[in-house]
């Protein structure tokens, strides 16, 4: 296999192990792949060469997950609660990516990882296995746009979205189900942006291609993690390494 055009072959091997991962997680929880691709692929591949080749390979494995589990989407609270405020967002987040500066980007990104890691952390903890209360309309509306604008940005709105979701829906598989709706309707806006401002260009496509295999992999390592790998524990486990990923940005810039 070579590498596509400026990217070692090293430097290839690596970011595809990182979307392995991602892929990994992102099947068996329903969001993290780009979070996790981006805070450590940045190190391999800029953000801005980097997230118009993992719009479309999250597409697919939201695509896949979305026919396989359609029947447990909650669609009331998709349509009513989840998808309209981070769809205000959407635009705003996307302006934000086309105008900002990309080292700016990475450190801003870094503080995002670092704020949300903690914070989701310290939930898990604090909850012990009880049900998380629920949130205000206020409070759920406010995330959901900032998620919006978050996911425009750097294609990923997972924690915020994560953060909304996790309060109202306790089945596991009600929650990936409906997050990978989420996620795809989300990003098939983002596709079209790449596509009409040419950031998805043949250069994209042809790293998209070589971390398909690493993509297709991760799916099958996360269908089996979803359902053996109780929820919780993976769940810490990923917030743990998305918060040393975010020093890591901030330090790198």
């Amino acid at each position: 296999m070579s590498a596509p055009e400026g990217l070692s072959l090293l430097s290839l091997g690596a970011l595809a192990l990182v979307v392995l991962t991602a892929f990994t997680v992102e099947a068996a929880l329903g969001f993290g792949a780009t979070l996790i691709s981006v805070a450590l692929g940045s190190m391999f591949v800029s953000i801005d060469a980097l997230l118009p080749s993992l719009v479309p390979l999250n597409l697919g494995i939201s695509l896949w997950l979305v026919s396989r589990y359609w029947q447990q989407v909650d669609v009331a609270f998709l349509l009513r609660r989840l998808l309209p405020p981070m769809a205000l967002g959407l635009p705003f987040g996307i302006a934000l990516y086309q105008v900002a500066d990309a080292s700016l980007l990475k450190r801003l990104f870094g503080t995002f990882l670092i704020v949300v890691s903690a914070l989701e952390l310290h939930r898990v903890r604090s909850a012990r296995g009880a049900d998380p209360a629920p949130l205000s309309r206020v409070v759920e509306i406010a995330m959901g746009v900032a998620g919006g604008i978050v996911h425009g940005a750097f294609a990923t709105g997972g924690p915020m979205a994560v953060y909304v979701t996790s309060r109202a829906i306790a089945d596991k598989g009600a929650y990936r189900a409906t997050l990978c709706v989420l996620w795809l309707a989300l990003n098939l806006v983002l596709l079209v942006s790449y596509g009409v401002s040419h950031q998805l260009d043949r250069g994209a496509l042809v790293l998209t291609g070589a971390l398909v295999p690493s993509c297709a992999i991760g799916l099958v390592l996360g269908e089996i993690a979803h359902h053996r790998v109780p929820v919780a524990t993976f769940r810490a486990a990923v917030f743990v390494a998305l918060a040393l990923a975010g020093v890591m940005l901030v330090v790198r810039g």
